[in-house]
């Protein structure tokens, strides 16, 4: 193996963000030498962005504290079609108004991990509706058209999923890939972009966006994908029982952010504490050799940093706070989620309205399961009936999911 030696390549190599890259010597040269913008693009389906995207937030972090330049593509082009990639049916469709507004919302959040500004490695937040919203269709087909394989694009795994599967692929999102590319050129031209950096779902869209700046323009551009992040289980980064892991705090309580750290397998805790924190490595492969018990330390250090990153100190000293009260003192902290009740609920409402439940099916299983407890009884009869009055009923969801029934 090469011998690499910018900060930024050591750092991504050293942090575990690397799965796939190209040509990754000559960027490591690039990189040691002079200032790299580099961009991850990220579609506005929604007003806020979920765990799922974290690690690539986290890249473009990682891409500004090396001394390069992060640039946050936001999709309100590509939006307007959606990313086929991987996915079982096409995305609803956004309106103009709608992604706009979304896009607002979302830098906020880019705003906590990123610093804006026009430095030269300030970061910046572009939108490609700017450029694809005003292509005329045949000297696309002429110009940029021309250099894509048709035979090629079957061949990439996020459309073979699809066709393999007899799921519609409509020719509005395969034309996604040509578009996706010519953003990089796009950049390329633009910002002086070289490097497109994203989640290993995007390699194909990658390598084509580097192959039409080459063929087009004669630009060397680079691409870098990061390892699909999985739980030590299996399971999929971010999901919960009761959700998606909002990144907003609007769609999302503090608690429940700092809890969803919290619960992380021990054989995890490593692993995000290296990829999601900015701890000293020294100091994170002290924490990851604790044992036992001592590891639920590491933990509620992986909360607290990871929840002050997103949320701020503030929010993250409250969510720990609620969490020593809760679970060491038995107490019902002030920042736990609470759902309004007039007068009285039943338990499979309750469960529902905390957000515990997707339905009143779920409900009832985690009952009949015994994972349901109102203040420290457990319950067993799913038609139980929750009176609320002037102080909180505290409804629990196992041992991790804890909420407030608050009188309206």
């Amino acid at each position: 193996m090469t011998l690499h030696t910018s900060k930024l390549i050591l750092s991504l190599r050293e942090r575990g963000y690397i799965h796939q890259t190209t040509d990754i010597d000559a960027l490591d040269e690039l990189a040691a030498r002079q200032i790299v913008p580099g961009y991850i693009g990220f579609d506005p389906t929604a007003p806020s962005l979920h765990v799922g995207s974290l690690v690539q937030i986290m890249l473009l972090r990682r891409l500004q504290q090396s001394g390069h330049k992060p640039i946050v593509l936001m999709g309100g082009g590509t939006g307007k079609i959606g990313d086929p990639s991987f996915k079982e049916e096409s995305r609803k469709l956004l309106d103009h108004d709608g992604i706009n507004a979304n896009v607002r919302s979302i830098r906020r959040i880019f705003e906590r991990f990123l610093t804006f500004g026009d430095g030269p490695t300030d970061a910046v937040m572009v939108d490609n509706a700017d450029w694809l919203d005003k292509l005329e269709y045949i000297p696309f087909l002429r110009d940029v058209g021309q250099h894509f394989s048709v035979n090629r694009m079957l061949s990439f795994d996020s459309v073979k999923l699809r066709l393999d599967r007899e799921q519609s692929l409509s020719f509005l999102e395969f034309n996604y890939m040509i578009l996706q590319a010519y953003d990089f050129l796009e950049l390329s031209r633009r910002a002086g972009c070289r490097l497109q950096m994203g989640g290993s779902d995007q390699w194909g869209n990658i390598v084509n966006g580097i192959e039409l700046s080459r063929r087009m323009d004669g630009t060397e551009v680079y691409g870098i994908t990061t390892p699909l992040i999985t739980t030590a289980d299996g399971g999929k980064m971010g999901k919960t029982m009761s959700g998606a892991v909002w990144l907003h705090e609007d769609q999302l309580p503090h608690f429940d952010y700092w809890q969803f750290w919290r619960n992380t397998d021990d054989r995890d805790v490593g692993r995000f504490l290296r990829l999601f924190t900015d701890l000293p490595l020294d100091e994170i492969a002290r924490l990851e050799a604790l044992q036992g018990a001592e590891i639920n330390e590491a933990k509620k250090i992986l909360a607290n940093a990871a929840t002050a990153m997103c949320r701020g100190e503030a929010a993250a000293a409250e969510a720990a706070e609620t969490a020593r009260r809760t679970f060491e003192e038995g107490s019902a902290g002030g920042s736990l989620p609470s759902f309004t009740v007039t007068g009285e609920v039943s338990i499979v409402d309750a469960l529902i309205g905390l957000g515990f439940c997707a339905s009143k099916g779920e409900a009832r299983r985690l009952i009949k399961g015994g994972g349901a407890r109102v203040g420290a009884d457990k319950v067993s009869d799913e038609a139980l009936i929750i009176a609320v009055g002037a102080d909180p009923v505290q409804v629990s969801a196992g041992k991790k999911h804890h909420g407030l029934l608050i009188a309206g």
